[in-house]
């Protein structure tokens, strides 16, 4: 099978209409159409044929219809925007990789829950001081990835979340292959976390950092998705030796937690709550509004909103936003492409 060039899409990285009893809004594409041809293309009824950008419709029907933003939108002396175009790249990819089935599985480290990565070969120290693979990912909550011909030192690291092609085992080490990175790994299978075989996204969440919006979609049928929110949001700041920004990338939501309880920084004290969390990597969490000790009602909304980024890691968003994806995004069903 073809596969999506998912390193352009993470490189380059409506009007408000209600679904019931009102006309649905088409979301135009903006993607040149083929040039046509006196060819004409037989595909076979047993093939499967993949998809492209210009293949997905898109079709505006909220299921949460608070603090809409419109496609384009002004802000302080500049246009922010949905990227649409970029969006529908993502969801053919999303479509592509499951034309055939597949042993899904996630990787997962939370908080180093199943042990601390050995060191990879070549490391490096980054800005907060901790050991990383030269592409960036830190040791931290991650899983080491080996070449399958060298069991003794990783080579890389995989985030926690990530999802991946399980290909079978080799004794006790998974082997795999991450749907963004085009070659199969070993990874001790403690850190493997394989889905069912009933496993389908049609759940898609994108964070886009660099303008600091949110939407939410869902698959109504093949080529066919459902714009569901467009609302604006707030991703992580590098900040150390505390903040780091939202990662760029596809992840599972994998945990969900109707208050996340959070520290101070640099302390075990309580700082407050953030409610309505999905994790979806590492510390990262879609959620509502965090609330500071020693207030402890929820805050529905944020001036900060769709500002500039400045959470630790996290994607802050309206308290009832962040509600609606913790009731409609299934765990382990659902997908966040954080873009930019």
């Amino acid at each position: 099978m073809r596969r999506f060039a998912w390193q352009t899409v993470v490189a380059i990285a409506l009007s408000f209409t209600a679904c019931d009893n009102r006309e649905v809004e088409v979301v135009p594409a903006d993607i040149a159409e083929p040039a046509a041809s006196d060819t004409i293309e037989v595909v076979l009824p047993f093939e499967r044929r993949t998809l492209s950008a210009s293949d997905i419709i898109l079709a505006k029907e909220f299921l949460y219809d608070k603090y809409t933003l419109e496609d384009t939108y002004p802000y302080q002396d500049t246009v922010r925007s949905f990227k649409w175009d970029i969006i529908r790249q993502c969801l053919a990819f999303v479509e592509n990789i499951q034309l055939e089935p597949r042993h899904w599985a996630v990787l997962q480290n939370y908080k180093n829950m199943y042990g601390e990565a050995p060191v990879v070969a070549n490391y490096v120290r980054n800005e907060f001081d901790r050991v990383s693979d030269t592409l960036g990912v830190e040791r931290y909550q991650s899983v080491p990835l080996y070449l399958p011909a060298d069991t003794v030192t990783p080579v890389r690291y995989g985030r926690d979340g990530s999802l991946v092609y399980l290909q079978g085992k080799t004794g006790s080490y998974c082997r795999l292959v991450p749907v963004t990175v085009e070659s199969e790994w070993l990874a001790p299978e403690r850190y493997v976390r394989e889905l069912p075989d009933t496993t389908y996204f049609s759940h898609v969440i994108f964070v886009d950092r660099g303008d600091q919006n949110i939407a939410t979609l869902e698959r109504k049928a093949k080529g066919e998705w459902l714009v569901r929110s467009m609302n604006p949001a707030t991703t992580g700041r590098h900040n150390p030796p505390y903040g780091h920004d939202t990662p760029l990338g596809m992840f599972v939501i994998q945990q969900k937690k109707p208050k996340m309880v959070f520290l101070k920084d640099g302390s075990q004290a309580t700082g407050g709550y953030a409610p309505y969390a999905s994790r979806f990597t590492n510390g990262a969490y879609i959620h509502g509004v965090p609330v500071n000790v020693p207030r402890t009602a929820m805050i529905e909304y944020s001036w900060s909103l769709g500002t500039t980024p400045r959470s630790h890691m996290c994607v802050r968003n309206a308290t009832s936003h962040a509600k609606f994806i913790y009731d409609w995004a299934p765990t382990f069903n659902s997908l966040v492409v954080v873009i930019e």
